[in-house]
């Protein structure tokens, strides 16, 4: 039988208190940009209308991009020492984004639900990094400043789309 080793214990240079308050705020992170990329799927899927070729197109880039971003998120949540969360039902819970419409919306309808879902997601990410900076986590910080350009500029491009 083979000899057990215990894992040492987390010593990063940051402290237990903070490492657990930025990945309560990481997981947020996490359920919003997978909520969010539920529902750019879902309108990928959906979306109609006289602009469905630059909408379809659009949508599957952008929630490409969300797919992409969300195992970042976990992973650094891990490299934390904490549990990432990973089912609809904590992600329902965590979420500051409202799920997707059952109905399908109209396409500039969901244009403006993405926009919003940009900025929550921007939000969260804005309310995080105080912790990270507090604590000199820089590889949090470094992905918080990443996913902060990418929804700043895509709730931009979207809200263009909606204006006059």
């Amino acid at each position: 039988m083979a000899k057990q080793v215990k894992a040492p214990s987390i010593n990063i240079g940051i402290d237990e208190k903070d490492r657990a308050k930025i990945s309560e705020g990481l997981s947020k992170l996490l359920a919003d940009t997978y909520t969010l990329y539920l529902t750019t799927h879902n309108f990928h899927w959906n979306v109609t209308g006289p602009m469905f070729n630059t909408l379809h197109t659009m949508f599957q880039e952008q929630y490409t991009e969300l797919w992409n971003a969300v195992d970042p998120i976990a992973e650094r949540i891990r490299s934390l020492g904490h549990h990432a969360p990973g089912s609809y039902a904590q992600f329902s819970k965590l979420s500051s984004i409202k799920d997707a419409p059952e109905t399908s919306p109209k396409a500039l309808e969901m244009v403006a639900i993405l926009v919003e879902g940009h900025q929550a997601v921007a939000r969260t990410a804005r309310e995080v990094f105080p912790l990270a900076e507090k604590a000199g986590d820089e590889p949090t910080a470094d992905l918080l400043t990443q996913r902060l350009s990418v929804h700043e500029q895509t709730a931009w491009m979207l809200r263009s789309l909606l204006e006059e």
